[in-house]
């Protein structure tokens, strides 16, 4: 290997063992973390809150007697697929805010001084015997890979994953999130219509009989186009977030660990010396 190379390896090796003591990336990790906790539990509150509104509104029974003929209506079933679609959301979120919460207490463990100071030991082991020109047993180089993994993979996914975060998906959420909040509010607005008193007259009955099935029905009509509004950017959030917490930490880590075992194996690999002829 090139005098270059191993310069190279050495300051890496260096940087890998202080940054494993000093910890320099588990506090700004540990900051985003608990950011996108945040952002997930206020959206979980907020479709745990519309689907209280719309699960009140399908749970309605309006019982009506024009002229004494007695008519039950259930128009809050309407709102049924987008409730559905609701409840689901509000369980992805729930599933966001675990994943958020375990990646934070994988950072926690990754810190851990045992892993630091194992993680210090090989590191200086397979350096020294790759300083003398020896070839590291296949053991020490991938013991050395999981213990850079669990020490600096989770830190530094965590980062990268808000990096694209902030680049690519910051402002969606934003306007989703808005958008259902204001969802949610005009929804909760929209309550059961108010019952009209018992055993009014005929004329009374019928009068209001007419308005109540009015304003029924524009409030239930009014209430499904404020969940309907949300339809499209609960979606968006779905997307948001498991893009946030499961394809890009995952293509992230598998990354991560391809480049470390490629270099390691690699660097760890000394070239036959060429055979001299008698």
């Amino acid at each position: 290997m090139p005098s270059i190379r191993r310069f190279v390896l050495a300051l890496f090796m260096l940087a890998a063992v202080a940054c494993s003591w000093l910890a320099p990336l588990d506090a700004p990790a540990m900051q985003q973390v608990d950011a996108g906790l945040k952002r997930a539990l206020i959206s979980f509150a907020t479709a745990r809150a519309l689907n209280a509104v719309i699960s009140v509104a399908q749970g309605t029974a309006l019982s009506v007697q024009p002229l004494g003929v007695g008519v039950t209506l259930t128009p809050g079933q309407l709102l049924d697929p987008v409730n559905d679609l609701v409840e689901k959301f509000s369980t992805l979120m729930l599933a966001a805010s675990v994943a958020f919460g375990v990646q934070k207490a994988l950072i926690a463990m990754g810190g851990y001084w045992v892993i630091s100071l194992a993680l210090t030991a090989v590191a200086l082991g397979w350096a020294g015997m790759h300083f003398r020109r020896q070839v590291p047993p296949a053991w020490l180089s991938r013991t050395l890979v999981i213990l850079l993994m669990l020490r600096f993979a989770i830190p530094v996914v965590t980062l990268g994953t808000d990096l694209l975060w902030q680049k690519f998906l910051a402002p969606d959420y934003a306007a989703s999130q808005l958008q259902i909040d204001t969802s949610s509010t005009q929804a909760a607005r929209l309550g059961p219509p108010v019952a009209a008193p018992e055993n009014p007259g005929v004329l009374d009955r019928m009068k209001g009989w007419l308005s109540d099935n009015a304003d029924v029905k524009a409030r239930f009509e009014a209430l499904k186009l404020a969940a309907e509004q949300a339809t499209d950017h609960i979606i968006r959030l779905i997307v948001i977030f498991l893009l946030q917490t499961l394809v890009i930490p995952l293509l992230l880590l598998w990354a991560l660990y391809a480049l470390a075992r490629s270099v390691f194996e690699r660097a760890g690999r000394w070239p036959e010396p060429a055979l001299q002829s008698p």
